[in-house]
């Protein structure tokens, strides 16, 4: 029995990343919750900024909060530290094996620039890397001290990123470059940042000094960022699953749209746990995220319709995809990589391809996913031309 190791790696590192991030995040969202909460103590502390006592899972608690430390340091200290730092390692992992070890499938697209699979890991490790510095550098500056316009310009960065990185990867690539400079710019945050200064607060109470109140400003200005990036990071992750944003012409364009509509979310609760309810964000956020799925379908239909004018023949559709596609969906496969049809689609004959039509429409018109990293070269006329087919009843 043959045992192919790499779609169980896959598995195994996805899954490991999708519990680790909802632990992140569910402790993320949980501390801003608290935050927004906590009331005036009824019996101060020194130190003491609030407290608040809430009731799960049959329990009270009781919460306090002290602005910088309290007088002395309790003999157990719980970190959260891991889940952010399992988010990232098992998100590298994965994007290492998909988009690394698979470059000249998934990651480097030769229609939009001719890359080596090192120059094109070289590009991606830059962008990453770059990414975290540029933003580190931004909130080091004076600039930083302004949380707003550090947040702009941050995002407006991104897009920047976003347009460069769709006319240099493979468009699922770029989406998820994108998603992996902003999780690295967050966990990052955690690791260089907000664990570093709280150690500093830590080691300075232990030898009985007074604590720098600036190492929990800045800590907490990090983790402020972190809470904004993180819908539109979710959002990254699964854009691969929806073609209609990423295989846009205008796909950096939806996708600052959709980071805004995930910010402009995350803000409509931050203010909702200080008490001021907005409900006019709700409606903005639902109405932006209409007209950007409208404007991605108007964008998609025009740039298909500039190279498929006339109707198309079921000849010409099975020739294009007899050329594209039958090395790799067919009963018995021709291409080296594959023993059997990738997914049990098979298109070698007249009936499966019409059977398949909206798969095909979805994979190879829609997206550019189909032939995997366009190693044969389908062209933008070739895959206009079967979507006309489609549009117009797929009939034989």
């Amino acid at each position: 029995m043959e045992f192919d190791i790499t779609p169980w790696l896959n598995l195994a590192i996805r899954w490991l990343h999708f519990i680790t991030g909802i632990a992140w995040i569910g402790s993320s969202f949980y501390f801003v919750w608290l935050d927004n909460h906590l009331e005036e103590p009824k019996e101060k502390k020194k130190g003491m900024s609030g407290e608040l006592w809430s009731v799960h899972g049959g329990g009270f608690y009781h919460k306090q909060k002290y602005a910088v430390a309290p007088e002395q340091m309790p003999e157990k200290l719980h970190w959260f530290k891991w889940e952010a730092y399992f988010t990232w390692m098992s998100g590298f992992a994965l994007l290492a094996v998909i988009y690394y070890l698979g470059a000249d499938l998934f990651l480097i697209d030769r229609s939009k620039m001719e890359l080596s699979q090192l120059q094109a890991i070289g590009i991606s490790l830059a962008f990453i890397v770059g990414g975290w510095f540029f933003y580190d550098g931004l909130c080091r500056s004076p600039l930083g001290k302004n949380n707003k316009l550090t947040g702009i310009i941050w995002f407006l960065s991104l897009t920047a990123a976003a347009y460069a990185l769709t006319h240099i990867f493979s468009d699922r690539a770029a989406f998820i470059h994108v998603g992996a400079m902003a999780g690295t710019a967050m966990a990052a945050n955690v690791f260089m940042v907000i664990i570093p200064n709280q150690k500093k607060v830590v080691a300075a109470l232990t030898s009985g000094e007074a604590p720098d109140p600036r190492l929990g400003q800045i800590g907490k200005q990090r983790s402020l960022h972190n809470n904004y990036m993180t819908l539109p990071v979710l959002f990254l992750m699964i854009s691969n699953h929806y073609p209609m944003t990423f295989a846009n012409p205008y796909s950096w364009l939806i996708l600052a749209g959709i980071g805004l509509v995930g910010v402009m979310v995350r803000h409509f609760f931050n203010l909702r746990h200080r008490g001021k309810n907005s409900p006019g964000l709700v409606f903005a956020a639902v109405a932006l995220f209409i007209l950007i799925a409208m404007f991605a379908a108007d964008a998609e239909k025009a740039s298909r319709a500039r190279f498929a004018q006339v109707a198309a023949s079921f000849s010409q559709v099975q020739a294009i995809i007899g050329k594209h596609c039958t090395s790799c969906h067919a009963a018995t496969p021709t291409h080296e990589s594959f023993d059997e049809a990738p997914g049990g689609v098979m298109l070698d004959k007249p009936e499966l391809i019409q059977q398949h039509a909206r798969r095909i429409m979805e994979q190879t018109v829609k997206a550019d996913i189909m032939p995997l990293g366009n190693e044969t070269g389908m062209t933008d006329e070739e895959r206009a031309l079967i979507g006309k087919w489609i549009e117009d009843g797929a009939k034989r």
